[in-house]
């Protein structure tokens, strides 16, 4: 099975129309949103607030407060992009969902985050695969308050573009996915998140860092362009960055060497460890086992 970021992550349409405009930008409607969808927000909101302190890393939650991201409404993407230009230059579009991975790119490469625009239901509070706006500003938009991820997030929409040329997208792909989305950090009191995925997941939030069963491993670039991961469940294994600062550096190393070694090796499924790695915490893979024998 193919990684799963191209069908369930942001970066493609599948069969959808495009809206009317090439960027496959629209409108937030802000105005539109229904005392429901705010109240989802709300409980959404609130269970993570009350989680992240001591799990997410001092970033987000710097980020989080200084973009005034709170429970009592859905943010209009208008106020958090007013404040984002201001620190980073980044702004947050609204977009119907998932796009074409080259519209992705495109407006990451531009300082432009392409956030869902609509709220999942409220029976969909713990799992929804199209990334909604919950995931896409709470998760990911107080990070780029940050110097170093903003751009950091800039240069892999411009290596995404690159990538597609060489035919590279699935190992660029897990770059994304065990960083911006499921990564951790080494911070003085253990590793904190800072991964939208996590952040925004109530369960995921408290195994990335409690549970003992996925492996916390350091993060090393070759080793996690050839990582499968999971995309319908907990992931086997997190990978922990020592700084913030780690990640800018990645946007300056010419990634296409590491592409064509990548593909001549072996893929590395999600819950091994190699004799190589430098491990935080060995997981004992008991969740993933169970799973499986249920299965």
């Amino acid at each position: 099975m193919p990684d799963g970021f191209t069908t369930k992550h942001g970066m493609l349409a599948g069969d959808a129309a495009p809206p009317h405009r090439a960027d496959w930008t629209i409108e937030q409607n802000w105005e539109c949103y229904t005392a429901a969808e705010h109240a989802t927000w709300k409980t959404l909101h609130e269970r993570q607030a009350k989680l992240l302190p001591g799990r997410a890393c001092a970033e987000f939650l710097a980020g989080l407060k200084d973009l005034a991201i709170t429970a009592d409404a859905i943010p209009d993407f208008r106020r958090l992009s007013d404040v984002l230009i201001q620190r980073t230059g980044w702004q947050v579009v609204a977009v119907p969902g998932l796009v074409p991975a080259e519209v992705f790119f495109e407006h990451l490469a531009n300082r432009r985050f392409p956030a869902g625009q609509f709220i999942r239901r409220p029976d969909q509070l713990d799992y929804i695969e199209e990334p909604d706006v919950f995931h896409d500003v709470f998760g990911h938009v107080p990070m780029l308050m940050h110097p170093a991820l903003a751009d950091y997030l800039q240069a892999y929409g411009q290596g995404g573009l690159r990538a597609q040329r060489l035919g590279a997208l699935d190992q660029l792909s897990r770059v994304y996915w065990f960083t911006v989305e499921f990564g951790l950090i080494a911070q003085d009191e253990g590793p904190r998140i800072y991964g939208a995925g996590i952040v925004s997941s109530y369960a995921e939030t408290q195994f990335a860092l409690e549970s003992p069963s996925p492996n916390r491993l350091g993060f090393d670039l070759a080793r996690v362009m050839r990582t499968r991961y999971r995309i319908d469940d907990f992931q086997e294994s997190y990978f922990v960055v020592d700084a913030l600062d780690d990640l800018l550096r990645l946007a300056h190393i010419d990634f296409a060497p590491i592409y064509e070694r990548a593909k001549q090796m072996d893929e590395i499924e999600p819950g091994s460890v190699l004799a190589g790695d430098t491990i935080i915490a060995r997981g004992t893979g008991a969740y993933h086992a169970a799973g499986r024998r249920l299965a």
